[in-house]
């Protein structure tokens, strides 16, 4: 269950991080909203996995799935790169949230 609570919280995480760029700095009172909703969310369901989980992975495998789905979004919906070199970054961060997972068991 840890693990499913640690993949509610990431999926939180990527809304935290995409609203906080749809807030256009805090001026958007609806982005600014789901942003602190997605937040808490994302908090609580990560403190909800680390009952289980240890904190080292926990967090690692939070923030990178956070990382790896912003950083879609951000090439899907706001045009940003998708150049080799940073898809490769997004591949690597991938490789080690999976070793995480699978040393973690």
């Amino acid at each position: 269950m840890a693990w499913i609570y640690l993949l509610i919280a990431s999926a939180a995480e990527i809304v935290w991080a995409f609203t906080l760029k749809a807030s256009e700095g805090f001026t958007r009172p609806s982005m600014i909203a789901l942003n602190i909703a997605a937040l808490l969310v994302a908090v609580w369901f990560l403190v909800q996995a680390m009952r289980t989980l240890p904190l080292g992975t926990a967090y690692a495998v939070w923030t990178g799935i956070g990382v790896v789905g912003a950083a879609i979004l951000g090439v899907i919906l706001l045009g940003e790169s998708a150049s080799p070199a940073r898809l490769g970054a997004i591949t690597l961060i991938v490789a080690g949230v999976v070793m995480l997972k699978v040393v973690e068991g």
